[in-house]
C-alpha cells in the first residue's frame, strides 16, 4: 500500500510539474481585449440599402468630377513637335549617329510651330525624351548626393564610376547621372522678334536650398575624352544652375518630360513660332526620341485626360452596380438574417445579445 501510494504520488508530482512546465514554455499570449480583437469598433451590416446608397453616392460625386477635370484638361493648349527625325541634314539620313558624333557638322536646325488657340502666359517649355531609361539601377545610382551638397565631401565620389575622378582630381558633380546633362538648346521668336525664354525657377525649391550647396563649383567636369553632355559653368555653384537640378531628378518611366524654361508673354492664335534649335544631344545610338513641347496649365495642371476618365468610368461603373443592385433586391428579393448571431454581436456565453 505505501509503495502504491508512493508511486501514486510521485506520478501526480510529475504530472504537476510537466503541467507547470508546459504553462511556463507557452507562447500563448495573454488573455486581453486588444489581443482577442474585441475592442469597440464599427462593423457595419451591409444590408442591400447600405450597399445601393454608397454605390449611388460615388457614382453621383465621381462623374462630375471626371467631367470638370476633362474639361479643364482640354482647356490646356499644348504643341508637341518631334524634331530628332526632321533637324538631321537628308546626306545623313541613312547615319544619323555619324552625324551627331561628328563635332563639325552644324547641328541647328529651324522648326516651324503653329499655335492652334491663344495661349496665355506662363507658358512652358519641356524636353521630352523617349526610351530613355533615367529608372536603370546602375545610372540612377551613380552620382554623390553628398558631394553636390557640400564642398567638404568633393571626394565622396565611391559611387560615380566611371565618371568619378580626372588624372587633375575629382569630378564635380560626379557620375552618370550629371555627365549625361541634355544640352539641346531652343531659341523662339515670333514675327522676327524674339521671345525671352525664362530659366529662373525651374526647379525645385528644396533641391536648390537642401540638395544643392552653394559653395559647390564644377569642377574637371566634361573634361576628359567622351563628353556625355551639357557642360557647366564653372563660376556659378551648383545651387545656381537649375538646369542641372532639373536633370538630377531623375524620371521613374523611360518617356518623360523636364521642364527646360517659361515664356511669359501671350502667344496669339494662328500664329506661327520660329524656333531655333541646337540638335547636340544624342539618342540615336539606342533609338530614342526627342520632342519639343509648350504647354499651357490649368488648376488641374497641364493637360492629361487620364484622370477625368478614371473618374468618369469608376463613377459610371458604382451607377451600373447600384441599378443592378436594386433590380436584383426588386426581382429576387433574400431576407435579412439576425445580426445578433454576428460574432462581434455575441456575449462570451455563446448567446446572441
Amino acid at each position: 500500500m505505501d509503495a502504491t501510494g508512493a508511486t501514486t504520488s510521485s506520478a501526480d508530482g510529475g504530472g504537476s510539474n510537466s503541467k507547470a512546465s508546459a504553462k511556463k514554455n507557452s507562447r500563448k499570449p495573454k488573455y486581453s481585449r486588444f489581443t482577442q480583437q474585441e475592442l469597440p469598433a464599427c462593423k457595419p451590416v451591409l444590408t442591400p440599402g447600405l450597399v445601393i446608397a454608397t454605390f449611388t453616392i460615388i457614382g453621383v460625386v465621381f462623374i462630375p468630377l471626371g467631367l470638370v477635370s476633362l474639361s479643364a484638361s482640354e482647356h490646356v493648349v499644348e504643341i508637341v513637335d518631334r524634331y530628332d527625325d526632321s533637324c538631321v541634314p537628308p546626306n545623313y539620313s541613312n547615319d544619323k549617329l555619324k552625324f551627331i558624333q561628328d563635332a563639325d557638322t552644324n547641328k541647328s536646325c529651324i522648326r516651324i510651330l503653329p499655335v492652334p488657340k491663344l495661349m496665355k502666359k506662363p507658358i512652358y517649355i519641356y524636353y521630352q525624351l523617349d526610351n530613355y531609361y533615367q529608372n536603370h539601377r546602375r545610372y540612377v545610382k551613380s552620382r554623390s548626393d553628398k558631394q553636390l551638397r557640400s564642398k567638404s565631401a568633393a571626394n565622396d565620389i565611391s559611387d560615380c564610376t566611371p565618371e568619378d575622378k580626372t588624372k587633375n582630381g575629382p569630378i564635380i558633380p560626379c557620375g552618370l547621372v550629371a555627365w549625361s546633362l541634355f544640352n539641346d538648346t531652343y531659341g523662339f521668336s515670333l514675327d522676327s522678334k524674339t521671345i525671352r525664354v525664362n530659366k529662373h525657377d525651374i526647379a525645385w525649391k528644396s533641391d536648390k536650398d537642401h540638395k544643392f550647396g552653394n559653395d559647390v563649383y564644377p569642377k574637371n567636369f566634361q573634361s576628359q575624352g567622351l563628353i556625355g553632355g551639357a557642360k557647366l559653368n564653372s563660376s556659378l555653384p551648383l545651387s545656381k544652375q537649375e538646369d542641372l537640378m532639373v536633370w538630377m531628378r531623375t524620371a521613374a518611366l523611360p518617356t518623360f518630360r523636364k521642364l527646360y524654361g517659361k515664356i511669359d508673354e501671350d502667344l496669339p492664335a494662328n500664329k506661327k513660332i520660329q524656333v531655333l534649335i541646337q540638335n547636340n544631344y544624342n539618342t540615336y545610338s539606342f533609338g530614342g526620341k526627342k520632342k519639343l513641347v509648350l504647354s499651357t496649365t490649368s488648376w488641374i495642371g497641364g493637360k492629361n485626360d487620364f484622370l477625368g476618365i478614371a473618374y468618369i468610368v469608376v463613377g459610371g461603373l458604382c451607377l451600373f452596380l447600384a441599378v443592378f443592385f436594386i433590380l436584383l433586391y426588386v426581382i429576387k428579393p433574400r431576407p435579412l438574417g439576425d445580426p445578433s448571431y454576428l460574432s462581434w454581436n455575441r456575449t462570451p456565453s455563446g448567446q446572441p445579445n
